[in-house]
């Protein structure tokens, strides 16, 4: 009778076959699926730097309403939180939440009169590389 009860205790037990296999089946649905929702995060960060890009375009709109020009570079997006003491009209802070980081958390680039927007601001994030330059770098005077 002892012999019959260890069979079923065995035949009710995973082998070490059985769960080698579960394990290489699931690294392998990992391999695939992983890739997949690391690119939609990237894709997610990007639209994220565009949205903030367009949204610090808005309070720099407001701050030259007010006060009829643009930051200096030197004042920088700053200048959207507390007034310079040249910008006459000053009706902020224009941004709530103060100044964000872009998504790869370092701060936004500003620059006026703008190299690339000779009549308005440059306003970009140099992406998640870092560094200026390259087709990863997110602004505001391309089209994507």
């Amino acid at each position: 009778m002892k012999h019959t009860g260890m069979r079923k205790r065995r035949a009710s037990a995973f082998t070490l076959i059985e769960l080698l296999l579960v394990l290489v089946i699931l690294g392998t649905l990992a391999a695939l699926v992983v890739p997949k929702f690391t690119k939609r995060s990237e894709q997610a960060k990007i639209v994220a730097a565009r949205t903030d890009l367009a949204n610090i375009e808005v309070a720099l709109d407001a701050f030259e309403v007010d006060c009829g020009r643009n930051p200096t570079t030197e004042e920088g997006l700053k200048a959207l939180l507390e007034q310079p003491s040249s910008a006459i009209g000053w009706q902020g802070p224009y941004l709530k939440r103060g100044v964000p980081k872009d998504p790869w958390g370092n701060t936004y680039m500003y620059r006026c009169p703008g190299q690339h927007n000779t009549t308005g601001v440059d306003l970009y994030s140099y992406g998640p590389d870092g560094q200026e330059g390259g087709s990863d770098d997110i602004d505001n005077w391309t089209q994507r």
